[in-house]
């Protein structure tokens, strides 16, 4: 048990600090072109999948009783990335469209960097800031959701994904056999679709329209329309070019993250639309300490659905007789989730392994495998 006294140190949060050497990396490979501008997805991709293999794994939890106040240093880290990014996203394209060394090519290979950066890391944070109380840690992370035009994300996890995951009412729980070529388009359209319709309920219960600027649709289309703005601005229409792209790169993170979480693990049908109580083992665990570092504990994400408020630092890793087990930590299960045939060959043993384990009393999982279970109450 890491007690708090350890964790006020800042050399306890360090490590976590390691996605802030991107930010000068990207800008490096800006001013160098070339085979420079494959250096940010090597990093974030091959780079800490060997430092994952060096490190090992941290099987070590904090102590969950530690309050905000002794967790500054874990804290200010995901809030300060939120200026860095915006800087590095924009400054980009002021750099890429007003100097000339840079081709067409070399410019969409520096922000599919950009993307890389601001999907792994930017939404990775956002994600950590919407579950906190706090309105000003909330508003930072619909900044960074808006810089990638993928607003819609904090209430579709917030009000679908967290109270449906494991079910068919869930876009977002991939199903077993599902490729990532069918699982990507599918959520894509669903999980927009689902946010609105959640958000919508949310108002009709307190006898508004959808049309009420409570909505945070609102919001959300006012913040990505000032990003597009300010591209345009700033770069015109190359800039506004430049920025979808980093924007589509940083969706197509995310999703291959949503993808590898929840990968053919559902909920138990009880009956009459209603569903087991989420539990740690409806969740994929890896407790890989380099990738964990750079993800911030995102991996311990068996954890983070059965306490979906618990911070980060104190996220606890969950073992093989609680939670499944990735082989692999997120970094090499993305680009493993990217060839279906080796994604199968890897997790479908792993899935059914899981399904013999927890739910030996089921022998028919094909209404599981389709997603055609009654839809949850």
């Amino acid at each position: 048990m890491i007690a708090p006294e350890i964790l006020t140190r800042w050399q306890s949060a360090l490590p976590f600090w390691i996605s802030f050497l991107l930010i000068p990396l990207v800008w490096v490979t800006a001013t160098q072109g070339g085979w420079w501008l494959i250096a940010v997805p090597l990093t974030t991709w091959w780079a800490f999948a060997i430092l994952d293999y060096l490190t090992g794994l941290n099987l070590d939890n904090a102590d969950t009783e530690t309050p905000d106040k002794d967790l500054g240093w874990y804290i200010n880290l995901t809030q300060a990335w939120v200026p860095l990014q915006f800087l590095t996203v924009f400054g980009l394209i002021a750099y890429a469209t007003q100097s000339g060394h840079l081709s067409s090519s070399e410019k969409i290979a520096l922000f599919f960097g950009v993307g890389v950066i601001s999907g792994t890391i930017g939404i990775n944070y956002s994600h950590e800031l919407m579950h906190q109380k706090s309105r000003h840690e909330r508003w930072l992370g619909d900044i960074l959701l808006a810089m990638v035009l993928y607003s819609h994300f904090r209430s579709e996890h917030l009000l679908v994904h967290h109270s449906y995951v494991g079910t068919p009412r869930d876009p977002v729980t991939a199903r077993y056999n599902e490729g990532f070529h069918r699982f990507y388009p599918r959520v894509l359209y669903q999980s927009l679709a689902s946010a609105f319709r959640a958000e919508a309920k949310q108002l009709s219960r307190r006898g508004q329209p959808w049309t009420s600027f409570s909505n945070p649709f609102f919001r959300y289309w006012a913040l990505q329309g000032l990003m597009l703005c300010l591209a345009f601005g700033i770069g015109g229409w190359a800039g506004v070019g430049l920025f979808l792209f980093q924007a589509g790169i940083a969706i197509w993170q995310l999703e291959l993250v949503n993808y590898v979480e929840h990968y053919g693990l559902t909920r138990k049908h009880l009956g009459e639309g209603k569903y087991e109580h989420v539990h740690p083992h409806h969740s994929w665990n890896a407790a890989h300490k380099a990738s964990n570092w750079l993800l911030i504990n995102l991996q311990r994400h068996s954890d983070h659905h059965y306490k979906p408020n618990r911070r980060f630092p104190l996220l606890q890793n969950h073992a093989e007789t609680a939670a499944p087990q990735l082989p692999y930590g997120y970094p090499v299960m993305t680009v493993a989730a990217m060839i279906p045939p080796l994604w199968r060959r890897v997790m479908n043993p792993r899935v059914r392994g899981w399904r013999r384990q927890y739910y030996p009393e089921i022998t028919d999982w094909k209404s599981y495998n389709k997603g055609t279970n009654p839809m949850p109450r």
